[in-house]
């Protein structure tokens, strides 16, 4: 069970690529403020810092400046780590596309993730295992994130699904895939290949393409009190007054009189199901919202400006948000 000296808190973290970097500075708040997330859900950028703080939960050892040098150490410059063909001009990223690949290969992600977890005693699902008999026992971890399994045609929440879906041992399974599964934003990063224990290959892209902001994911399910809060953190816009900064490149098509249509239905895939989330009351109670428009998901030449800017907004949003949160009132209005 949690530190009792903290306050416990479940959280919840959207995915929104680079714009990720808001999420850190709403964790940092949430700390400093005595909260400890006792679980993390969260999709592609959500499940990268998500397995940071998850970790560092643990053992409960790390500060939140800690945690902040931490999250904020990545270079995401790297991130545009592509292959010999992808390399080519023109042709090799048309090619990776054509071929149902990615631009980038994705692995500075998968070993930034596998590092920092390592140094803080993490490698596999097992040791972020929760021993905890009051939440069903496929779901007694400090971690899940989602992911798309477009081979099978479904949300998959790992380590939660690894046994339901592929007959895996959730314990033996490594988080930094996981991670690396939930962030393959499409024709952007190279999807990840899971194999069954039948030996069925199936093919893993970004979570944020069924759901992005998760919101659900750790409620209780047996209808009583829920024992602690559920934060979520999201990143993008509301629509539809700025659907145009949830993918900024398609944003030019419009001056041209182009496609509207095709931004309208990427970006209603990527955010049509959270909106719907975010619309309800007892969702929109609990969600601090982080203005990361200025940011695009794949704004990956960030200036140091810049990363500093949205970390302060992300870390002013969660100040903003307690300084209204009412965990009674919010109890008796919606339990």
């Amino acid at each position: 069970m949690p530190n009792v000296t903290t306050r416990p808190v479940d959280l919840v973290l959207a995915g929104g690529g680079v714009k990720g970097i808001g999420l850190v500075g709403a964790v940092v708040k949430l700390m400093e403020a005595g909260y400890r997330a006792y679980r993390v859900a969260g999709s592609s950028a959500g499940s990268i810092v998500g397995a940071l703080v998850a970790a560092a939960a643990r053992n409960d050892q790390m500060t939140p400046q800690e945690v902040r040098d931490l999250a904020l150490s990545i270079d995401y410059r790297k991130f545009t780590d592509r292959g010999p063909v992808e390399r080519i001009p023109l042709l090799g990223p048309s090619w990776a596309i054509l071929q149902g690949s990615g631009i980038y290969r994705g692995d500075y992600v998968r070993t930034f993730v596998a590092d920092q977890l390592e140094q803080l005693g993490v490698r596999t699902f097992g040791d972020l295992k929760l021993d905890d008999d009051e939440l069903p026992e496929e779901r007694r971890y400090r971690l899940v994130v989602t992911t798309a399994d477009v081979t099978t045609g479904q949300l998959v929440r790992l380590p939660w699904d690894y046994r339901r879906v592929y007959d895996l041992d959730p314990d033996e399974q490594l988080v930094a895939d996981a991670v690396r599964a939930s962030m393959s934003i499409p024709f952007v990063f190279r999807p990840v290949t899971l194999t069954s224990a039948a030996g069925r290959k199936s093919t893993l892209v970004d979570g944020g393409l069924l759901s992005n902001y998760p919101i659900d994911s750790l409620d209780r399910l047996d209808g009583k009190k829920p024992r602690w809060p559920t934060f979520g953190v999201t990143l993008l816009p509301n629509l539809p007054e700025h659907n145009d900064t949830v993918i900024p490149a398609l944003a030019p098509l419009q001056l041209f009189g182009g496609p509207s249509l095709l931004e309208d239905v990427i970006t209603t895939v990527l955010v049509g199901r959270d909106q719907a989330y975010l619309g309800l009351p007892w969702v929109s109670a609990r969600t601090i919202r982080v203005d990361a428009t200025e940011v695009g998901v794949l704004d990956f030449g960030i200036s140091r400006t810049e990363i500093d800017a949205l970390y302060a907004r992300g870390y002013e949003s969660a100040a903003s948000f307690l300084s209204t949160w009412n965990e009674q009132a919010y109890l008796k209005r919606f339990r």
